[in-house]
């Protein structure tokens, strides 16, 4: 059930971030890619900041936080 519910949460935390910084998701393996790549960033800034993230909501809060940064860092790097 962990690996389904990963799925998820990066499924709409990419879909969320996808419409936050351009407007559109990535499709659906896409948007998965960008959200779970996403929590780890996003799972990795909280800890600096001394956050914790608890729950399905804390989860895809996390993992959407991740995925802005991550698609404002690739934004940044192809435009510069």
């Amino acid at each position: 059930m962990g690996l389904i519910l990963w799925l998820i949460i990066g499924g709409l935390a990419g879909w969320i971030a996808g419409n936050i910084m351009r407007g559109g998701g990535f499709g659906i393996l896409g948007n998965i890619g960008v959200g779970v790549v996403g929590a780890v960033i996003g799972g990795f800034l909280f800890s600096l900041l001394g956050l914790q993230s608890g729950g399905f909501i804390g989860s895809l809060v996390t993992a959407t936080v991740g995925a802005v940064v991550l698609l404002w860092v690739i934004s940044k790097v192809r435009s510069g």
